[in-house]
């Protein structure tokens, strides 16, 4: 009996002292909100694998801590900041007809020494191959291969069809035109602490110029190498040294500097489509807004941490590139930054920061929709001065 009593008292101890299981779950649930509202940092339980995941980097991290704010646009600056949120990336907002960067949120991770591009690359490698003439923007590849023409392979960033693409042009034209668009070489002007990236001198040792092409092996790609040339696209071939005025004098005193001219503005009517129809029903649709937005995602991994990439200009009035870059587990990905960029082009929208200003520089093209009805001009007016020789020389021969 006594033995009885002993057990029934140590049970009721342990009941009181305790908790249940489901106060457990609450606590452990408690505390994982707690560490997603403070920017999702937990502690691993292994050294350098964030948990959750095989990840070394974590997807929610503070990632305006450092920042300078000096001549940033605190508008723009307040807008990209509170779009992307908790997220561990950083968001670059330059002015397409300048260069010039109106704000950088997460500076460090913007100067870093770059990542891989991801999809994103398949905007330079679609552009060596229109201006090689490598294939026809409108035909279609062969039915063994993808079946599919440009615009659908960048609205849908088919893997399969720029590998092919790669390989068409060798290793050689690709790191060419690549380096030509800013790859390999600091984007801004006088940055301090800008890197300069990297683009292989050979071709990647996994899957050679295929896996270039397509994911951007072993390219290290800055958020400001794709920013500048977005804004290339975005202005009719133009590639702009970037530059970041740090003080009112110098904002004052702002002059764009050219850093050259690039002969793209046939490939660039080539592209056009494909980007926007990303947008409108491909892997950026999360960034759709009333007014067409062009744009390219990327979506990879890199040393176990996911990488999300989105770069983007609108169609119209003040034309405004976004770059976002998201670093850590699956929620890193190009979808989730094309809805930030969406985001930030809406709020700018409403901020009527896309008018343009009295005396603003003109961006060339000035219209998406003019921009691709300007293409289909030329395209006619190929197609009816081909069909007059034509004539003329059957009436020579008739004679």
């Amino acid at each position: 009996m006594q033995r009885l009593l002993r057990l029934g008292l140590l049970a009721l101890s342990l009941v009181l002292i305790l908790p249940s299981s489901a106060t457990v779950k609450r606590r452990r649930h408690a505390a994982h909100s707690a560490a997603h509202h403070a920017g999702g940092r937990t502690t691993s339980w292994l050294p350098g694998v964030v948990r959750g995941g095989p990840w070394t980097e974590p997807t929610y991290a503070d990632s305006s801590e450092g920042d300078s704010l000096a001549g940033e646009d605190p508008t723009i600056r307040r807008i990209a900041q509170r779009a992307l949120g908790p997220y561990n990336g950083s968001v670059v907002v330059a002015e397409a007809s300048t260069g010039r960067i109106l704000s950088i949120v997460n500076q460090r991770l913007a100067w870093s020494a770059g990542y891989q591009p991801c999809s994103t690359i398949k905007v330079s490698v679609a552009l060596a191959a229109l201006t090689e003439k490598v294939i026809d923007p409108e035909a279609a590849d062969p039915p063994e291969r993808t079946g599919m023409a440009l615009t659908h392979a960048l609205a849908h960033s088919n893997n399969y069809y720029f590998a092919n693409l790669g390989r068409q042009l060798g290793f050689e034209r690709v790191s060419y035109y690549a380096r030509q668009f800013g790859y390999g070489e600091k984007a801004g002007l006088n940055i301090a602490g800008e890197d300069a990236g990297r683009f292989p001198v050979m071709e990647p040792s996994n899957g050679g110029v295929s896996m270039l092409a397509s994911f951007g092996e072993e390219i290290a790609q800055t958020p400001l190498q794709l920013a500048a040339l977005m804004c290339a696209v975005a202005n009719g071939g133009t590639l702009y040294c970037l530059q970041y005025p740090r003080s009112a004098r110098e904002v004052a005193f702002f002059a764009p500097k050219v850093k050259r001219k690039l002969s793209i503005e046939a490939p660039i009517c080539g592209i056009l489509p494909g980007l926007q129809e990303a947008v409108e029903k491909g892997t950026a649709r999360l960034a759709r807004q009333e007014e067409p937005i062009a744009g390219k995602t990327g979506t990879c991994s890199e040393n176990h941490t996911r990488l999300g990439w989105f770069g983007a200009f609108n169609s119209a009035g003040r034309r405004l590139v976004v770059v976002v870059l998201l670093r850590g587990g699956h929620e890193a990905n190009g979808h989730r930054a094309a809805a930030i960029a969406g985001a930030i082009y809406s709020q700018l929208d409403d901020a009527n920061y896309l008018i343009d200003a009295p005396g603003a520089r003109a961006v060339t093209p000035p219209d998406m929709r003019l921009a691709l009805s300007g293409c289909m001009l030329a395209e006619g007016l190929i197609l009816l001065s081909s069909s007059t020789i034509a004539v003329l020389v059957w009436r020579l021969l008739q004679g």
